[in-house]
């Protein structure tokens, strides 16, 4: 059965995201997806979708919007006011949603993005085989505006028969761990120093494409430029400020800017709103 999903409020940054585009690497294609990809399978095995089913990325504000058929949602992530019509809803279970009824996800309280799914999963048109918005590259549908609306799938199964996920709080202080290079001989000792010795905090410059941070600046040994070379999940580059950025799933595949480490896994920087202290460890020099 199909359906629509009309956007009544798209807040300040809603996309459409499934799990990217993996295998696309070697022709300069980033993975783009959902930032926290397991926050997405939950929400679709939630409503019965394939867990690589397209859903919705809420940042911050929330959104509202209205189906075109009685559906199930289910909404992870950040915490946040649940709405169907006048009825509260919880976050982390299976949401009936009647036809015609206006869904409102409030801003996030603690955490900064919700993953959305709906039954039978956003069918916009898949491009190189994902769904997902590419903020950077611009490939996939563009971000959502107030009046779009969006396909709906048929629905794949039932809903999971649960009551209650438990949430996954956001702590004031990320630990990630790096492994050094591959440009970490462009740094000083200091800066080595710095980066596995003091905190950092996440820049409200920061988006899809990458976290930045602000803190001690990491000084370079060998100046000049250097040329573009590929980039990675997690890559973290030093511009000319010394303040590092760590690249998420909308990075570009070529910079000029030392890569001084990469990050295990980024999925932590998902939830992590301005403000953030962010601390780097890895192995020994």
């Amino acid at each position: 059965m199909s359906g629509l999903l009309e956007v009544l409020r798209a807040g300040a940054l809603t996309t459409v995201q499934d799990l990217g585009r993996p295998g696309w690497a070697h022709l300069g294609v980033p993975r783009s997806g959902a930032l926290d990809p397991a926050a997405l399978r939950l929400a679709n095995r939630l409503v019965g979708n394939p867990e690589q089913a397209a859903g919705l990325e809420i940042t911050l504000t929330g959104c509202e919007l209205r189906p075109s058929r009685a559906t199930t949602v289910a909404v992870v992530g950040a915490d946040a006011d649940v709405r169907v019509g006048q009825r509260p809803g919880d976050t982390g279970r299976p949401l009936a949603v009647p036809r015609g009824a206006v869904l409102r996800i409030g801003p996030a309280r603690r955490g900064l993005r919700c993953w959305l799914a709906v039954a039978g999963g956003i069918a916009v048109t898949p491009v190189l085989g994902s769904r997902s918005t590419d903020t950077l590259a611009g490939l996939g549908p563009a971000p959502l505006r107030d009046g779009d609306q969006l396909p709906l799938g048929a629905p794949a199964g039932p809903p999971a028969p649960v009551d209650v996920t438990v949430p996954v709080a956001s702590p004031p202080e990320l630990r990630l761990t790096v492994r050094l290079g591959p440009r970490h001989d462009w740094f000083t000792p200091a800066a080595l120093d710095r980066l596995l010795g003091t905190a950092y905090q996440v820049s409200p410059l920061s988006n899809r494409v990458g976290a930045r941070l602000s803190g001690a600046p990491l000084p370079r040994s060998v100046a000049g430029e250097l040329p573009s070379e590929g980039l990675v999940l997690g890559a973290v580059q030093v511009p000319a400020d010394g303040q590092p950025l760590v690249f998420l799933a909308d990075h570009p595949t070529t910079g000029g800017y030392p890569v001084i480490a990469v990050v295990a896994d980024v999925t932590p920087l998902a939830q992590a709103r301005p403000g953030t202290t962010v601390r780097f460890h890895g192995p020994q020099r």
